[in-house]
């Protein structure tokens, strides 16, 4: 009596897996702590409005409430951003599943470490569950005020953007390879003479 076999499944691969996993969440968590500690500490240290020079006429602490989205866009809409920031963070976690690349783990991880940054606050600070204020305070001369959570979310996008760009897919591999394959193999038989076939 013989037994259906089993398919086979490579070794460690299962391991080799989860170290993408860990990855994404390792970055995630990281832009997330950085983001709430930095936010705890301007809070309790600075009065609100209070501005606090760092390399004078470059960089200074500038703190303030923000309702809008990053770089303080949209003030008035902030239970619309409370609700994109929710669904992109369900994305990226629905996501998370296929991820086979490192740049794609650092990528999303800054994204999601990010958008949990900034829906905390909207979550729990107030006015109100859902309506809260983000804390900001990085200030350069002639730009928007943000932190850390933006930061975040803003290099990770530009990371998923170069990758998008260079045809990298969440599993690693490039979508261009397989048509280059194919025009050089047309091109290959293009090239051999047509006699070849009749000797």
């Amino acid at each position: 009596m013989s037994e259906n076999p089993q398919p086979a499944q490579k070794p460690g691969a299962k391991t080799f897996r989860w170290s993408f996993w860990l990855i994404w969440i390792g970055v995630a968590a990281f832009a997330y702590a950085c983001d709430q500690l930095t936010k705890w500490w301007v809070s309790s240290t600075m009065e609100l409005g209070e501005q606090t020079p760092v390399i004078p006429g470059v960089l200074q602490w500038y703190h303030i409430l923000n309702s809008g989205a990053a770089f303080s866009i949209g003030e008035n809409f902030t239970w619309v951003f409370t609700i994109i920031m929710a669904v992109v963070a369900a994305a990226i976690i629905v996501m998370s599943r296929r991820i086979r690349s490192v740049w794609w783990a650092i990528g999303l991880g800054l994204v999601l470490g990010g958008a949990l940054g900034n829906l905390t606050d909207r979550l729990f600070r107030p006015p109100s569950f859902g309506m809260g204020h983000v804390v900001d305070f990085i200030s350069f001369p002639n730009f928007a005020i943000f932190n850390m959570a933006d930061m975040a979310v803003v290099g990770g996008v530009i990371v998923i953007c170069l990758l998008t760009l260079l045809g990298i897919g969440l599993d690693g591999t490039r979508s261009v390879e397989e048509p280059k394959a194919g025009a050089r193999k047309a091109a290959a038989q293009q090239d051999t003479p047509e006699g070849d076939s009749n000797d």
